[in-house]
């Protein structure tokens, strides 16, 4: 995972896999960087990710919060389209953007 910050807007780049054996430390990692940096868009850059299971749904979800609780924004890239699919089922498609 590589986090940039630009103009207010904080890109987080995952790569590999998330799954429920890492996706509590990228959990922690983003969270803070979050909190601490307060952009005004956070992007999730998954254009690099191998396997997504649920924890990466919930990953997805969890960071969504915790950008609104800071007053920001979130956007999604890079998914493959099932992991899309799956994500917007779980009733995230009219809060984050699927770019």
């Amino acid at each position: 995972m590589k986090i940039s910050f630009s103009d207010k807007q904080m890109t987080v780049f995952l790569s590999g896999d998330i799954d429920h054996h890492n996706a509590s430390s990228l959990r922690a990692k983003t969270d803070t960087e979050i909190i601490k940096q307060k952009p005004q868009k956070l992007i999730l850059d998954f254009s690099d990710v191998s396997f997504m299971d649920s924890s990466g749904v919930g990953f997805v979800i969890g960071r969504y919060k915790t950008a609104l609780d800071v007053g920001c924004t979130t956007a999604v890239t890079g998914l493959r389209d099932r992991d899309k699919k799956i994500l917007m089922m779980s009733g995230m498609e009219n809060k984050i953007e699927f770019r």
